[in-house]
């Protein structure tokens, strides 16, 4: 069942209010500066580790990914990570994932509309409440934990600096938006779409390069030319390595892992190519359709990084890419995931050649629509540089 936190509150004040605020203390933490790369190169480290640890045998990548990327968030939000091993955390990722797939491709998605299916003790109704159940207690014992740790004097993490500023609000005015509620509906935003979008798209990421070796393989020679192997890829290496760059923004449109993006609503009623919008209604982006749209892409169909690049390897850019979604509701976690799937792609193909099993069957590569687009479950061969 939807709630309002950052993502899906109703546009207004106290969602300008919470944006603002939420956007300031993670750029404090990081968001879009090199203060954060060291958080996702610490966490490249134990991926590799992870996946050196098959010893070239097939394995399946999502869980190392998920973790993965659910920490880089953890270190930021709640100024920890998990072990990738530790049973609760590996529990909570499953149910993320599963929820999101319940949330809106089974009839639990008519949860939304009749909140009182959430109480019918059989089937995806009753598996999609115990999840929700599920990652509320976790996120809520972390702020209820925060709460008595903390100190105010030297805040640690994203959870602190929001308490902090409850306390600091409250002393102003008693009907303050900020609340211990509004918070955990922000951190679970922020945990759990933040989660499953990024690590959905380095899963993609994967997939392609070992359906598209040649693309792999001059991926991996750009990296070693501006790179090397002394260290890992940095930030700083971005604007040397554009086909790295063209070749996720290649897998993103291709893929567009929230299709749909997040609901609007119209501030107004309009008029638009003959169509009247009431004030009010809902309005779906369909970020697929401009992602696969021939009048805006030569040959869409087609996996073509070099379509972001001109004769001078310079990044073209273009009005129809929108992966992170298109106005005020853009993604507020987008310039994190950019430094994410830069440094843990380049990072991973520095240090792995990635292919398909022998005798595997081609992979479905239509994906499997939930909240988000994933890629069906599939197993790769990892082979050490």
């Amino acid at each position: 069942h939807i709630q309002p936190g950052i993502v899906f509150a109703p546009y207004g004040p106290v969602w300008k209010q919470q944006r603002r605020f939420s956007l300031l203390t993670l750029r404090h933490f990081g968001l879009g500066k090199l203060d954060l790369e060291p958080h996702i190169i610490k966490e490249l480290h134990f991926v590799k580790s992870e996946i050196s640890n098959a010893s070239g045998a097939a394995f399946c990548p999502s869980h190392v990914i998920n973790n993965a990327v659910s920490n880089i968030i953890c270190s930021m939000c709640f100024g920890k990570r998990f072990n990738y091993d530790d049973e609760e955390f590996k529990t909570l990722l499953r149910l993320i994932v599963r929820g999101m797939k319940l949330a809106s491709n089974s009839p639990a998605m008519l949860i939304n509309v009749f909140p009182l299916l959430k109480y019918l003790p059989f089937g995806p109704f009753k598996e999609v409440t115990q999840a929700v159940r599920d990652v509320t207690a976790f996120l809520k014992n972390i702020i209820a934990q925060h709460r008595k740790d903390r100190d105010p004097e030297n805040p640690r993490d994203f959870v602190d600096f929001y308490l902090n500023e409850i306390d600091h609000e409250l002393q102003r005015n008693p009907n303050t938006s900020f609340s211990e509620d509004y918070l955990f509906y922000i951190i679970g935003d922020l945990f759990v779409a933040g989660t499953d979008t990024t690590s959905n798209t380095v899963l993609w990421s994967i997939l392609f390069m070992a359906m598209y070796p040649d693309v792999q393989e001059s991926v991996y020679k750009e990296i070693s030319a501006v790179v090397g192997r002394s260290r890992p890829p940095s930030l700083k290496d971005k604007p040397q390595m554009p086909f790295t760059v063209a070749t996720i923004m290649e897998i993103q449109r291709m893929t567009t892992v929230v299709p749909l993006a997040i609901p609007h609503m119209a501030s107004e009623t309009t008029d638009l190519k003959g169509y009247t919008i009431p004030k009010g209604s809902v309005v779906i982006a369909n970020l697929w359709s401009v992602h696969r749209d021939p009048t805006m892409w030569d040959h869409p169909e087609e996996f073509n990084p070099s379509r972001f690049l001109d004769a001078d390897r310079n990044i073209v850019k273009n009005e129809a890419f929108m992966p992170f979604g298109i106005g005020k509701r853009v993604c507020m976690g987008e310039q994190m995931a950019k430094m994410e799937l830069f440094l843990l792609f380049s990072g991973l193909l520095q240090s792995f050649s990635f292919k398909l099993p022998e005798g595997s069957s081609v992979p479905n590569m239509d994906g499997q629509f939930g909240l988000t687009l994933s890629p069906h479950p599939f197993k790769i061969i990892a082979l050490q540089r």
